[in-house]
């Protein structure tokens, strides 16, 4: 049986794709990317925010077209919109077969198995229940980094966010458990570990009674064969000094952190239940590019929540401007149902939303080209991600550069390199976002 399996979302989405691709491929089940020979298909969706509720929707209602044509003989629907939307779903698109729920991901190859014998039933389980979890991956983003789940859930509750109705509480995996993920990981060629979670900073806490991400980053950073750790989802007032010295002492880590704050305005902090202030985010910013000098900062914001007025936007606006964080990523509020922020008076029209989220984007634009401009004549350790088709050119990432958000530096040498290996080189130019450098020294 060949089965059509699409991710959408978040690399935390993705990591559990990849759990239910390896419990399908030991199923006997085979992989493919072409809907001519697909025989069933499988859908890991999110609903986030809006318009990534909207993207599932539409692949759903691909696939489910290609099952009322036949072409398919199971669809199952997986993931944060089949948790959240369980029963408009099986009313709107009855071509789906079966839902499964995000604490239900191991029982994926039984929700298809129970299709095909033509007794299909959906798949969920307690979302504040064991976690679901397997040590054994199909790794799809090339072999040489890998997202190691820490966490699933959360338990701040800000007003705007659906996660805890689809994810539940905060709960940690076992340190044992993601030690030896990680070692079959490295066993299989991957060099960098990215450690996500809903937030990843309260690691071990349920588990241990106290913040244990600093020991698993020491832990992790003793496995043979990975080279970087990166860090991402830490909320800002959670950062310890203990975590901000395991950056200065352990050579694997990074000097990287992603800290979404989503605003930077007291009133609307304190509207989006978020538990800093504009001070607090000051103060912890600058202790850590004291403490880590090189660190590169990265962080999302919200534009138009509710209430959001334009004394709020422009202190925000000031904010970044003065901060200058390294890399920066803007959404405009999406109104969830069933949120707190939903029901909030005063929301904001949806063009203000937009403006001022372009607003943000073209400060954070030249700020970025000008941090660009800044690393030229440096030397770098990067990895290498792929080669351009026909030239003596390489894709390139820097440690201040996460996969898929940030950008790359372009190096030019005549040498033969590997996606994964690791090389030297001098930042010679950059054009926009990315970096433009030469090949130093060959596999360090």
């Amino acid at each position: 049986m060949k089965i059509l399996f699409t991710s959408l979302g978040c690399d935390k989405n993705l990591a559990d794709t990849e759990m239910m691709l390896g419990i399908l491929q030991k199923k006997g089940f085979t992989l493919t990317d072409s809907e001519e020979e697909a025989q069933a298909a499988v859908v890991n969706t999110c609903c986030f925010i809006g318009d990534a509720k909207e993207e599932s929707i539409q692949v759903l209602l691909e696939m489910a077209a290609l099952r009322a044509e036949g072409r398919l003989k199971a669809l199952v629907a997986a993931g944060c919109l089949a948790q959240r939307y369980r029963e408009e779903i099986q009313e709107e698109i009855p071509e789906v077969d079966a839902l499964v729920g995000t604490m239900a991901i191991e029982e994926i190859a039984q929700a298809l198995e129970e299709v095909l014998r033509a007794n299909a039933r959906n798949h969920f389980r307690d979302l504040d229940g064991a976690l679901p979890w397997r040590r054994e991956r199909l790794v799809t983003t090339g072999g040489h980094f890998a997202y190691l789940k820490i966490a699933d859930g959360c338990d701040k509750h800000c007003t705007y966010c659906v996660i805890p109705s689809v994810r539940g509480k905060y709960r940690s995996v076992p340190m044992e458990e993601l030690e030896e993920q990680a070692r079959m990981l490295a066993e299989g060629g991957v060099r960098e570990l990215i450690l996500v979670a809903q937030e990843t900073t309260l690691y071990g806490l349920d588990l241990y009674g106290v913040r244990s991400l600093p020991l698993l980053i020491r832990r992790l950073g003793a496995i043979e064969g990975i080279r970087w750790i990166r860090l991402l989802y830490c909320y800002p007032e959670e950062i310890t000094q203990e975590l901000m010295e395991v950056f200065a002492r352990e050579p694997k880590l990074c000097h990287y952190l992603d800290i979404p704050i989503q605003h930077a305005s007291d009133r609307i902090l304190r509207r989006m239940g978020r538990r800093t202030s504009q001070e607090e985010l000051r103060r912890r910013i600058a202790r850590l590019r004291e403490q880590v000098p090189d660190i590169c900062l990265r962080t999302t914001l919200i534009s138009g929540f509710p209430g959001e007025t334009q004394e709020d936007f422009e202190e925000l606006y000031r904010f970044v401007n003065e901060i200058e964080f390294d890399r920066l990523g803007v959404f405009s509020y999406s109104q969830e149902e069933g949120t707190p922020a939903a029901g909030m008076p005063d929301q904001v029209e949806d063009d203000l939303k937009e403006s001022r989220r372009e607003e943000l984007m073209e400060l954070q634009q030249a700020i970025a080209f000008e941090k660009a401009q800044e690393m030229v004549g440096q030397t770098l350790t990067v990895m290498i991600e792929g080669k351009v088709a026909q030239e003596d050119v390489y894709v390139a990432r820097t440690y201040r550069d996460a996969p898929n958000v940030d950008g790359y530096l372009f190096l030019h040498t005549e040498a033969c390199l590997d996606t994964g290996d690791f090389v030297t080189a001098q930042v010679t130019d950059f054009n926009e976002y990315d970096l433009i450098g030469e090949l130093k020294d060959e596999l360090t």
